[in-house]
């Protein structure tokens, strides 16, 4: 069993398939999303944060490489496992050239299925945290201490940060550089799975603004991207 449960998305019309795949990942730990069509996974992909998707290629609706393609143009780096039922070698470059991770071609060995799994769920944990940092971290004349949840702002004030504060400060500047979707981090800072409202990330990073930017206005290291997500610049 994992310890934590990495939660994977289905995404399979043909019913004994999908089945038997949501009963194998469950034994193995995971927690199981379904999808039956095209349209039901890229809704539930918009809404929800996932550690792997495994998706066949024919679906109703909408196509498993049309997904793809829309999942990465989204900068979604969600690991993507692609099935088919097509052994051919064009579909799986295209398959693989729009984004996805790895593929299997049906009928495949479920005991291979599940060692790609396991090692595609470890290259998302590794995705979670680009860069390790320490207990305390500077930028500009700002000081912060992680452990401690405390920091010391440009203008020389002391302030006490929240769990949750130092938590998202601490996500943010561990991935600098890059845009960490909201989805993610309301996954891995409030534990949400399903949400409807984004409004409580912005609010913090209001107060990251105000805290630790000279000009709050016109922020130099805390960015909002629309309608993906974050950036912490340094």
């Amino acid at each position: 069993m994992k310890e934590t449960k990495a939660t994977i998305l289905v995404v399979e019309d043909e019913e004994n398939l999908h089945e038997a795949l949501k009963l194998n990942l469950e034994i193995e730990g995971y927690e199981v999303v379904s999808a039956f069509s095209g349209n039901e996974a890229l809704q539930k992909i918009g809404n929800e944060y996932f550690d792997l998707i495994i998706m066949d290629i024919m679906l109703p609706e909408v196509d498993g490489i049309s997904i793809t393609e829309t999942i990465r143009v989204n900068n979604n780096e969600v690991p993507v496992l692609m099935l088919s039922a097509r052994n051919s070698s064009a579909d799986r470059v295209l398959g693989l050239k729009k984004g996805a991770d790895d593929y299997l071609t049906k009928p495949f060995n479920l005991e291979e299925l599940l060692l790609r799994v396991d090692k595609l769920i470890e290259k998302s944990k590794k995705m979670q945290v680009k860069e390790s940092i320490g207990d305390t971290y500077e930028f500009g004349q700002n000081q912060v201490d992680f452990k401690a949840q405390d920091a010391i702002t440009w203008n020389g004030q002391r302030i006490e940060l929240s769990k949750k504060e130092t938590m998202l400060l601490k996500l943010l500047i561990e991935n600098k550089g890059e845009v960490v979707t909201r989805e993610k981090i309301l996954q891995l800072v409030w534990g949400y799975n399903v949400y409807p409202t984004t409004r409580t990330i912005d609010n913090f990073i209001l107060s990251f603004r105000k805290y630790f930017e000279e000009d709050s206005r016109h922020p130099k290291y805390f960015h909002s991207v629309r309608g993906v997500g974050y950036r912490y610049v340094d």
